[in-house]
């Protein structure tokens, strides 16, 4: 999708990721409707196309912003996805109870409503997301000594990554999305070990949603004024702190405590890392960079979620913190003896 924006204009490619959700939220109404398992893999199967596409919605509105607004406007656009999964779980029910008045299998109603859902973002997207974004793209914070030029030959994803503010930003979201998510997928199983609730594992993770999103808006501000690298540093301390509580806590109290900092410092290390990289590309460069970070950083959560339990089988949740403290701490020692970000251009440097 990342290089498909690139290739075409953020507009269509942002467009096409939703033709993929609408597709996959049909099928999979569909499946239900039908009984069929393999039908239903494959609308799951676009749905998640779609979220590739949708999750760069961020880098596409803070592109058209000067380098000092884009954390806050990331922040803004991570908010909003708050909002989404707050009230999406509260439309449900009614869309379950209006599947049933129509004599059709109640989990049909959900998905029938995120086809329509979807159908209205994709047309608020395709006909009012003019002119496309990247015509307005500010070109900025890029390192001036970066021998890389919009015309002539790109360079390749690994010569982006070399530079210490790219790869920094994708170390920052890499390893905060794995910590976080080794830790709070095996949380609901610890906690059914020590014999919670089903009500006390939900307030748990409700209180770790809150620290990932609900505050995002103030991360971006933060971002802004403290800069980027702090904010990665502060992340990373709060990381440390999570992984420290979440195994020793046997309270709710203290759990609901130890998940909302995991997100909480998810969402540091996120945010930052977001404004880091965007700033640390040139506009010809951006879609690919910042498509294959998604794809990087979607790898690390499906790892942290495949090897979360292998680690907590070997050595309960004492070991799953103590290597997500090690990540953590290998985060923090990068960013220390990463070199300074160099002074903003306005324009790429030409070749001599």
């Amino acid at each position: 999708m990342g290089w498909l924006m690139g290739r075409v204009g953020r507009r269509s490619g942002l467009s096409a990721g939703y033709v993929l959700g609408v597709a996959g939220a049909a099928i999979s109404a569909w499946a239900i409707l039908i009984g069929s398992w393999w039908n239903f893999l494959l609308g799951a199967l676009l749905l998640g196309a779609m979220r590739g596409s949708a999750e760069q919605g961020r880098f596409v509105a803070a592109e058209v912003f000067p380098a000092g607004r884009r954390a806050s406007v990331i922040g803004i656009i991570v908010t909003a996805g708050t909002i989404g999964s707050v009230f999406g779980p509260l439309l449900v029910i009614p869309s379950s109870n209006w599947a049933l008045a129509r004599e059709i299998p109640e989990m049909t109603g959900p998905f029938v409503l995120a086809t329509v859902l979807m159908a209205v973002a994709l047309l608020v997207i395709f006909l009012f997301l003019r002119p496309d974004p990247g015509t307005l793209a500010v070109e900025d914070a890029v390192d001036p000594e970066v021998t890389a030029k919009t015309e002539g030959p790109t360079p390749s994803l690994f010569q982006i990554y070399r530079r210490p503010g790219a790869f920094l930003a994708l170390l920052a979201m890499v390893i905060g999305q794995l910590v976080m998510t080794l830790v709070m997928v095996i949380t609901p199983v610890h906690m059914d070990h020590l014999n919670h609730a089903t009500d006390a594992i939900s307030l748990v993770i409700m209180g770790h949603t809150l620290g990932m999103f609900g505050l995002s808006f103030v991360t971006g501000y933060l971002v802004q004024l403290l800069g980027r690298r702090i904010m990665i540093a502060a992340g990373a301390l709060i990381l440390v702190v999570a992984c420290i509580l979440a195994p020793v806590a046997t309270s709710v109290l203290v759990m609901a405590i130890a998940l909302f900092l995991l997100g909480l410092g998810w969402n540091f290390c996120f945010v930052a890392g977001s404004a880091l990289l965007s700033e640390s590309t040139y506009l010809s460069e951006r879609g690919r960079a910042q498509g294959s970070s998604e794809t990087i950083v979607a790898l690390a959560a499906g790892s942290g979620s495949l090897g979360t339990g292998l680690v907590f089988a070997a050595g309960g949740i004492v070991a799953v913190g103590a290597v997500g403290l090690a990540l953590t701490l290998f985060l923090a020692v990068m960013l220390f003896f990463s070199p300074e970000q160099k002074p903003a251009s306005s324009t790429p440097p030409s070749l001599p």
